[in-house]
C-alpha cells in the first residue's frame, strides 16, 4: 500500500508541475494575444476597403494594363499555407493542413505546390506533397520570427513576380482568421488574379485615376497586394495566441480536475491504510489479552 502511495503522491506532484506550465502558458499568450488583436482590429477595416477598390479598379483595366487581373490557362497553383510556427495551440495548424488537403482533392487536375509560411507548414509538407521555397529565402516559413510590413513586402513581390511571369495561373492564401480568443475562422483566399467583389459591376462605376493610370498600375497594385498577405499573417498571428490560450485554459482546468481526484484517491487510500493499521493493532493487542 505505500509503494501505491507514493506513485499517487508522484503523479500528484507531476500534474501539478504540468499545471502550472500551462497556466504560464495561457498568461503569456493572453498577453500576446492583446497585441495581436490591437494589430489586425486596425489594419482590418482599411485592408477590407483596400480590397474592395483594388478590385474595383482591376475591372476597369484592360487586358494589357490589369496584369494582376489576368486569369491564367494553366493549372499551376500556389497555396500559401500560413500556420504557427509552435504547437499546443488545439486544432489551430489541423485546421489549415485539412483545408489544404480538402481543397487539393476537390482539385486533382490541379498541379498545386504549398509555399509554407509558418514552420507547422513546413513540417507537415515537407515529407509529403513538398514545400517550394525558390525565390523566397532560405526560410520562408520563419516569417514570424519576424514579422513586419517590410519583410512581407519581399514575400509578395516575388509571389507577383512568379504570377506575372507565367509561373502561376492561380494564387491562394489559406489561413486563419481571428474572430475571438476562442473562435478562428479557416479562410481559403484567392490572392492572384484579383477578382471583383462579387455583386459589384464594375461597368457602372466610373474612375478618376489621380495620378496616372499607369501609376497605379505599377505602384498602388502591388501595394495592396502586399498589405492583403500582411493582414493575412497578423489575423493568423492573432488566431494563433486566441487558440494557444483557450487550449491552455482548457489544460490547466483539466490539470486541476486531474489533481482533485488524485487527491481523493491519495486519501481514501491513506485511509484505508490507517484504518488497517488500526484493525492490526486492535487484533494483535486482543491476541495479547486472551
Amino acid at each position: 500500500m505505500a509503494g501505491g502511495l507514493k506513485e499517487v503522491r508522484n503523479r500528484i506532484t507531476s500534474v501539478q508541475s504540468t499545471m502550472q506550465i500551462t497556466s504560464a502558458m495561457k498568461m503569456v499568450s493572453a498577453a500576446k494575444l492583446r497585441r495581436a488583436q490591437d494589430a489586425i482590429t486596425a489594419m482590418r477595416p482599411y485592408a477590407q476597403k483596400l480590397q474592395e477598390i483594388l478590385a474595383n479598379v482591376s475591372g476597369t483595366l484592360d487586358s494589357s494594363e490589369g496584369v494582376y487581373s489576368q486569369e491564367g490557362q494553366g493549372n499551376n497553383v500556389l497555396i500559401v499555407a500560413i500556420t504557427s510556427n509552435r504547437g499546443l495551440c488545439g486544432g489551430f495548424n489541423n485546421n489549415i493542413v485539412k483545408e489544404i488537403n480538402n481543397y487539393m482533392a476537390a482539385n486533382p487536375d490541379l498541379k498545386c505546390k504549398i509555399l509554407p509560411l509558418g514552420k507547422k507548414a513546413n513540417d507537415y509538407y515537407r515529407g509529403r506533397t513538398g514545400v517550394f521555397t525558390e525565390g523566397f529565402g532560405d526560410e520562408p516559413f520563419s516569417i514570424f520570427d519576424d514579422l513586419s510590413f517590410s519583410n512581407v513586402s519581399q514575400i509578395a513581390e516575388t509571389i507577383m513576380e512568379q504570377f506575372v511571369e507565367g509561373r502561376w495561373d492561380k494564387v491562394v492564401m489559406v489561413y486563419n482568421q481571428f474572430k475571438n480568443a476562442a473562435s478562428q475562422i479557416v479562410q481559403n483566399e484567392q490572392f492572384l488574379p484579383i477578382k471583383a467583389t462579387e455583386g459589384t459591376d464594375t461597368s457602372s462605376v466610373e474612375y478618376i485615376f489621380e495620378p496616372s493610370r499607369e501609376e497605379i498600375v505599377e505602384r498602388i497594385i502591388p501595394n495592396s497586394l502586399k498589405v492583403q498577405l500582411f493582414k493575412g499573417l497578423l489575423d493568423s498571428n492573432a488566431a494563433e495566441h486566441g487558440a494557444r490560450m483557450t487550449a491552455m485554459h482548457k489544460a490547466t482546468d483539466n490539470a486541476k480536475d486531474l489533481v482533485n481526484e488524485l487527491k481523493l484517491s491519495y486519501n481514501k487510500a491513506r485511509q484505508a491504510a490507517i484504518t488497517n493499521e488500526i484493525l492490526e493493532i486492535v487484533g494483535g493487542a486482543e491476541a495479547l489479552n486472551s
